[in-house]
């Protein structure tokens, strides 16, 4: 069985890590990992190629045994040729447009809010930079955005981003993620929609 030591690595680098590891591995792969995002984006990762994961908890963190064929989508041969038609959307400020603060605020909630009434909507919201200011707690836009979850809309939030504005305990829409899944969803998008 082939190991891996992802421990200590900043984010995206224990996905990438894992992700050649797979990439190459032929069997089981141990992986050992930090708790907190680490551990939520390398499961995640690991769990939507089509892998089986067990969980271990050990001095200083995690291991992580991944076992089967995955789905293919991590294999080298097997790389996406065509966009998979998912509509991803990017928001990297908390903030609509240039000008004043105050009514670029106010452009940026009424722009979540008007998405409820879209006959459309995107598969994904990535928030990055200031954007995570709008998932976390104190956010006008929370209820808005914990619907557009219950209607089928991944909510993910860059943690690099949370734990830069001390936001990540008060996350209060969707989940966390991180640059490797946000790159991915993107280069495999039907359409890129970014504010």
């Amino acid at each position: 069985m082939k190991s891996l030591d992802v421990r200590g690595m900043a984010c995206p680098l224990p996905v990438v890590s894992v992700k050649r590891a797979l990439e190459s591995a032929e069997g089981e792969l141990r992986v050992l990992l930090d708790d907190g995002a680490p551990r939520e984006n390398v499961k995640r990762f690991v769990q939507g190629r089509g892998y089986q994961v067990q969980e271990e908890q050990i001095e200083g963190g995690f291991a992580f045994t991944i076992t089967g064929a995955g789905s293919g989508s991590a294999k080298r041969e097997a790389a996406p040729t065509e966009r998979s038609g998912a509509t991803v959307m990017l928001i990297g400020s908390d903030r609509l447009g240039d000008g004043a603060e105050e009514l670029g605020r106010l452009l940026m909630k009424n722009f979540i809010i008007t998405l409820l009434d879209m006959s459309e909507l995107p598969d994904r919201i990535f928030f990055v930079n200031s954007g995570v200011l709008l998932a976390a707690q104190g956010s006008e836009v929370i209820e808005a955005l914990e619907e557009l979850g219950n209607r089928g809309v991944e909510v993910l939030s860059c943690g690099i981003c949370l734990d830069f504005y001390k936001k990540k305990e008060l996350l209060a829409a969707g989940g966390v993620t991180n640059m490797f899944t946000i790159a991915e969803s993107m280069l495999q998008a039907r359409s890129v929609v970014r504010l």
